[in-house]
Order: structure tokens, then C-alpha cells, then sequence
């Protein structure tokens, strides 16, 4: 009895495509954990400059990986992979502030202004950076959230203007005009905190 060759054919192609997207699932496996090495510090940074806290901001860029994880098959479509995976870890990051609102911001910057690197100053010194970093911060937080986005994502980030428009999905010249703002009002505040003392 001989076997029809439509029916060895179709039991093959299975096969071969069960073959080709073993090497396509490996091929976006190593694309990816190439991103996690390439990019876990700065995601981690933009995490923590805005949640402050380094548990949350760890899950933060997990929750970014696994975002990446979903959308693997359009890897090939990026054209800026740092710029992307920003602006997804800025999403997930600003989601998560919007979900809990439960510590206020003024523990957030006195946390942060414990954790100051305190390697050859006096303790007097330290004291002081202590004082001034956490006014900066104070100040920062004061500032309206659209100023604040920009400033954290320039200053904090080094992202260039056209790198914050991508991720806040806005124009360029909209990102300058906030970034000018926000320097303006925070030296307001800033200037305004030393003549109050």
C-alpha cells in the first residue's frame, strides 16, 4: 500500500515549521537578554528618580522586560531600542505612581538624602549636601509634573531633547520650552529657599 504524498508532506511541514520558530523564539531570546545587559542601569535609574525607592524600582524594569517579552515579535521594528525601552519603563514607572499613593513625597526625598554618598567629607560636610541635596529634591518635587518629567529625564538621565520627546510622545520644541521652565522655576525655588533661611 502506498502512502498518498500529500500526507507525508503535510506531516513534514509541521516540523519544519515547528523547527523555524524554535530558532525565531531563540533568535528573540538573545535579542532580548542582549537588551537586559545593555540597558538594566539606565531603566533602573529612570525607575528610581522617580519612584525613589530601589525595591520598586527594580520591579519597575522587570515589569518593563516582561512588557518586551509580549511585544517580541516587533523587536525588528525599533529603531532606537534605548528611547523605546524608556518610555516603556517611564509608562510602567508612572502606572505604578498612579496606582499607590501611599507614601508621601517629603519620606521619599528624606530616604534619598540618607542614602548620600558620604566618602570624604566631614561630618559637618555631609550634614550639609545632606541639607542642600534634599532642598534640591524638595524643590524638584514642587515643580509641576510636565516640568518635572522633562527635568528628571534630562538632568537625572542625560537624554537629549529629542530622546525625551520620544519617550513623553510629544515634539521637541515642547520639550525645550518645559526643560526652560522648569530650570527657571527651580532656581526660583531654589533661590527663594535661601533667602527664606
Amino acid at each position: 500500500m502506498e502512502i498518498p504524498p500529500t500526507s507525508v508532506r503535510e506531516q513534514d511541514e509541521p516540523a519544519t515549521h515547528d523547527r523555524a520558530n524554535d530558532a525565531a523564539n531563540h533568535a528573540s531570546a538573545t535579542a532580548i537578554a542582549a537588551l537586559v545587559d545593555q540597558y538594566a542601569g539606565t531603566l533602573y535609574r529612570v525607575a528610581y528618580s522617580v519612584l525613589r525607592n530601589s525595591a520598586d524600582a527594580e520591579d519597575a524594569v522587570q515589569e518593563t522586560y516582561l512588557r518586551v517579552l509580549r511585544h517580541r515579535n516587533s523587536l525588528d521594528d525599533i529603531r532606537d531600542a534605548r528611547v523605546w525601552l524608556v518610555r516603556i519603563v517611564w509608562n510602567v514607572v508612572l502606572d505604578r505612581k498612579r496606582r499607590a499613593k501611599t507614601r508621601p513625597e517629603t519620606d521619599d526625598i528624606a530616604d534619598l538624602a540618607r542614602l548620600l554618598p558620604a566618602t570624604g567629607l566631614s561630618a559637618d560636610d555631609r550634614v550639609g549636601a545632606a541639607q542642600h541635596h534634599e532642598t534640591v529634591l524638595r524643590a524638584v518635587s514642587q515643580l509641576p509634573q510636565k516640568e518635572q518629567r522633562v527635568l528628571i529625564l534630562s538632568a537625572f538621565e542625560e537624554l537629549s531633547s529629542v530622546e525625551i520627546a520620544q519617550v513623553l510622545g510629544t515634539t521637541e520644541s515642547t520639550v525645550r520650552s518645559r526643560l526652560f521652565r522648569a530650570r527657571n522655576l527651580l532656581s526660583n525655588l531654589l533661590s527663594h529657599s535661601r533667602s527664606a533661611r
